[in-house]
């Protein structure tokens, strides 16, 4: 019998400063030294080597904006993005309840991309068999990644918004009684990571902000697209915190699911999958912001070029050093964040108080094929076209494509559930109800004490 391995608790995701010391620096080396030693599990935080969390606040040279932008960045994570925390959260809770044998079943990953990749790289370090479902029009890079971790891939049709296509496959997948669905838009270890962890990193960065003079200690706003709609779970604990933070979702023009009832294909990957996820709490949150998925490529392209960079610090005075340092956190989704908390300063007339925070999901080095292929379409950036991006893209965000969450507003984001999940994936009309009660959410959120209790005790076997 194969025993499985176990990492970390969700407190010492948070504070790695709680795991042994011994662990803690074999962790650490092992980055660098060996990244697919499955000590590296201990590496799953927002913090670095030195237990401060990996954030930038952005110049307002860039943002055109009074308030603060501060994104946390996923880059430093291993597979280098934050994706590898929900994934580790979701099959350790499987593992802990016996719904997972490593020695028994093949563990499959349905996913757009990061998600996916963090499943193949988790999979491998606990000791499972791993499949990714994920459509084939995603970046070159994700299907490398992913067979570099060992872990099958099953390309299903489509791109990023073609979810349903994933589901279908998983239910063919289903069929052998050896195969077990982690399936990250429906179990709520997605959601407990990111309440818990990134929720509280951020919780714990807002004092860490005031000391350096930034906002007053609190957090106005947190902002975040949906993919999964893991990371907006942080937007649960923030307003726990501070009832007044507003939560605001993103999602692609060309996919408009929560604003308008919408649909279509975009690339924005990472977000905007055509449906209303089973873990996201949509009557948490107050509004929806639509961002136009070539506009987020087109700043993308600004940040990590080096044209783009020289115009950044020759016309608009941001250092050197920030802008290296920005060129190298960014994808395509990151852009999408910020941009929508550009809109959000706007749309709430947030001031130099008011933080605004959001993340950086991954970085540019699984999207140079979609920089070449921009280049292609719109040609390279100059200095011309980086000034026509900045003063259009980012300095001029506008506040249309918002939709403020009403009562009634995010009753009908909530009831948009039932075409995924009742219909198609076989909850209950009782289950979906169920949700409407705050009491769900927060007995979800209670659990974490126990997942953290039982993985210390697994780790001791």
């Amino acid at each position: 019998m194969t025993r499985a391995i176990f990492g970390p608790t969700f407190e010492e995701m948070l504070h790695p400063s709680a795991i042994d010391p011994a662990v803690r620096q074999r962790a650490i080396r092992a980055a660098t030294e060996a990244p697919l030693d499955p000590i590296n599990l201990y590496n799953i935080t927002w913090r670095g080597a030195d237990d401060q969390i990996k954030y930038e606040v952005l110049p307002q040279e860039l943002t055109g904006v009074e308030a603060p932008i501060v994104v946390l960045y996923g880059r430093d994570f291993p597979t280098g993005a934050h994706k590898v925390g929900a994934a580790y959260s979701v099959i350790a809770e499987a593992l802990l309840f016996g719904h997972v044998d490593i020695d028994q079943h093949t563990v499959v990953w349905p996913s757009t991309g990061n998600y996916g990749i963090g499943g193949a790289w988790v999979g491998g370090r606990v000791g499972a068999k791993s499949i990714v479902v994920l459509p084939e029009g995603m970046s070159r890079e994700r299907f490398e990644r992913i067979e570099s971790y060992g872990a099958q891939v099953i390309k299903t049709h489509g791109v990023e918004s073609n979810v349903k296509e994933i589901y279908d496959k998983t239910w063919e997948l289903r069929r052998d009684p050896n195969i077990r669905i982690l399936n990250q838009f429906e179990v709520m270890g997605n959601y407990r990571f990111h309440y818990h962890v990134t929720g509280n990193t951020i919780v714990e960065l807002a004092a860490e902000l005031k000391a350096q003079g930034i906002g007053d200690g609190s957090i106005a706003a947190f902002c975040s697209a949906m993919g999964s709609a893991g990371t907006i779970a942080a937007g649960d604990r923030i307003k726990q915190v501070w009832p007044n933070a507003r939560t605001v979702g993103l999602e692609p023009i060309q996919c408009p699911t929560l604003y308008n009832n919408g649909y279509g294909g975009h690339d924005i990957q990472g977000i905007g999958d055509k449906h209303v996820t089973w873990i996201h709490n949509v009557l948490n949150m107050d509004a929806i912001a639509c961002l136009d998925d070539i506009e987020c490529k087109k700043g993308l392209q600004v940040l990590t070029s080096q044209a783009g960079q020289e115009t950044l610090a020759r016309r608009y005075g941001i250092a050197e050093p920030k802008l290296q340092q920005l060129g190298t956190i960014f994808g395509i989704s990151g852009v999408c964040n910020v941009l929508g908390a550009i809109k959000t300063a706007k749309h709430y007339q947030l001031g130099k108080r008011d933080v605004i925070v959001t993340i950086c999901t991954d970085a540019i080095d699984r999207y140079h094929s979609v920089m070449d292929s921009m280049a292609e379409c719109y040609g390279a950036i100059d200095d011309a076209r980086a000034t026509a991006y900045v003063e259009a893209i980012f300095h001029g965000a506008k506040t249309d494509w918002i939709k403020d969450g009403t009562p009634d507003i995010r009753r009908q984001w909530h009831n948009l559930k039932y075409f995924t999940w009742v219909e198609q994936q076989g909850k209950t009309v009782e289950e979906l109800d169920a949700q409407r009660d705050p009491e769900w959410w927060l007995k979800h959120q209670q659990l974490i004490p126990e997942m953290d209790a039982r993985i210390a005790e697994a780790r001791k076997g």
